[in-house]
């Protein structure tokens, strides 16, 4: 089924292409003006992100990249974060690409100054989490500082303000969301690893079968024991890293550029850390079962096993999505670049 529908969606795809390319070459037969048959189009299709449409038009009518009823088309997908029109008007157009880096809006805003402003709520919902989608603006306006000339990264707009100082005003409410939700996750996770630490610490006290007369461990010599001392210790000092990343969070200073690396990175490395320590101190309690109930009944290993996997997969069930969106989110290749070629297969 998910093949299935996968191929229908491909025909449709082809089909509505055929379509816009059949449409094109009959505009392009007409003597009438040809603007008022594309420009509505050609908006539409930047502000829903579909390059494949921008690129079919601009074959037939070249002028029609300097469509600007509501502002240039750049600049239209700046504001509205269409990252496929971005880059395929970055890196695919050639042909007058560096007019783009000096024009303005009439309220002398640069390209950076739009970047700058804060983006649609049905964009900015695409992210989950006040602080990715305070990242994502991040991303957006470190790809068009790069894009601009140097000079520009300065410049002021009619009310005299940098791009630096729009951005700061536009998303000083999204910073604070975002300061919210990172210290409310980081409050969580504290405590939760430093209920571990509570409970390895005293494991490791108190070893399982206890101690001799000479004060070594009863059971020191036996595998099932050096199991136990292994993933205890494995516990104790990543849920302690874990405790200090959260704690770092925390005391964060949470200016705009940390959320692009910083306190993400932070947060990783805690969830990491974090669950193996999770692993780690239920394969100690599963060994300390095992020596001091399971000696010589080899079948009671598969119920602690399979016991010992329920809080292994609810931990990784519940939040292995977030740290997946996290890392997404920071270290994948970005959502800007070269990568976006896929309406050239069309």
């Amino acid at each position: 089924p998910h093949i299935k529908h996968l191929h229908e969606d491909k025909v449709k795809h082809n089909l509505a292409l055929a379509i816009l390319k059949f449409i094109c070459d009959e505009v392009s037969k007409l003597k009438s003006n040809y603007f008022e048959h594309y420009s509505e189009a050609i908006i539409i299709a930047v502000k829903n992100n579909t390059p494949e449409v921008i690129e079919n038009v601009i074959k037939l009518f070249p002028d029609s990249v300097w469509t600007n009823t509501d502002g240039y088309l750049l600049q239209l997908s700046i504001m509205n974060r269409c990252e496929n029109v971005y880059n395929f008007f970055v890196h695919e157009i050639t042909q007058d690409k560096h007019l783009y880096k000096v024009i303005f809006d009439e309220n002398k805003n640069n390209l950076l100054h739009l970047a700058g402003q804060l983006a649609p709520m049905d964009k900015l919902n695409m992210v989950t989490g006040a602080a990715l989608q305070m990242q994502r603006e991040l991303q957006w306006f470190q790809e068009v500082r790069k894009f601009i000339r140097p000079i520009d990264r300065e410049a002021r707009n009619i009310k005299e303000e940098t791009p630096i100082m729009v951005f700061r005003r536009e998303h000083k409410e999204l910073r604070k969301e975002g300061e919210e939700w990172m210290k409310k996750a980081a409050d969580s996770y504290t405590i939760t690893a430093a209920l571990i630490i509570t409970i390895v610490f005293a494991a490791a006290i108190t070893v399982p079968g206890g101690n001799n007369d000479t004060g070594n461990a009863i059971y020191e010599t036996r595998p099932s024991f050096i199991i136990f001392a292994i993933s205890d210790a494995i516990s104790l000092f990543t849920s302690t890293t874990s405790l200090l990343l959260f704690l770092s969070i925390l005391t964060a200073r949470y200016a705009e550029e940390d959320f692009l690396y910083k306190l993400p990175t932070r947060l990783i490395l805690g969830l990491v850390m974090l669950f193996i320590s999770v692993t780690t101190m239920m394969i100690a309690f599963s060994a300390t079962l095992y020596i001091m109930f399971g000696q010589g009944k080899s079948w009671i290993v598969i119920p602690i096993a399979a016991i010992t996997c329920l809080p292994i997969a609810s931990f990784v069930t519940l939040q292995l999505p977030l740290l997946v969106d996290l890392i997404s989110s920071t270290y994948r290749h970005g959502i800007f670049g070269k990568q976006s070629k896929f309406w050239k297969t069309s």
